[in-house]
């Protein structure tokens, strides 16, 4: 199982510069519904809603939600092995939700600091990154 950061659902939807090879759309994907957030307030400021609704859309369907619920945000309130910020928090908790659930569970992300931490929590980086 995949869990997919921002930093990749965007770079995917809005063809950036580095951007996830194909064979990630095959897999088994889940995130934090803070995805489905960070994904409308990324198309909404850049006002592209009619340009990349519909991808959004699709994206975002594909991917299996882990909802905000108790156990996630106590894990988010607690210290986490170096600083992060408020949103890794949210995705470092779910990630750890998701491993108490006993399923291996990999991090696709372009973002440093959430893959450090991640790290330092016994989480592995999906190895296919571009």
């Amino acid at each position: 199982m995949i869990y997919l950061d921002s930093s990749v659902a965007l770079a995917y939807l809005l063809a950036e510069d580095r951007f996830p090879p194909d064979e990630l759309w095959d897999e088994q994907l889940v995130s934090s519904r803070l995805l489905e957030c960070e994904i409308w307030n990324r198309i909404n400021a850049r006002r592209l809603q009619s340009s990349h609704g519909d991808a959004a859309r699709n994206l975002i369907g594909r991917v299996a939600m882990i909802e905000m619920v108790g156990p996630v945000l106590k894990r988010a309130l607690q210290p986490f092995p170096v600083a992060v910020r408020t949103l890794d928090a949210i995705h470092l908790a779910a990630l750890e939700f998701i491993r108490a659930q006993k399923q291996d569970v990999l991090l696709a992300s372009y973002d440093d600091r959430l893959l450090a931490a991640a790290r330092l929590l016994g989480i592995g980086e999906w190895s296919a990154r571009s």
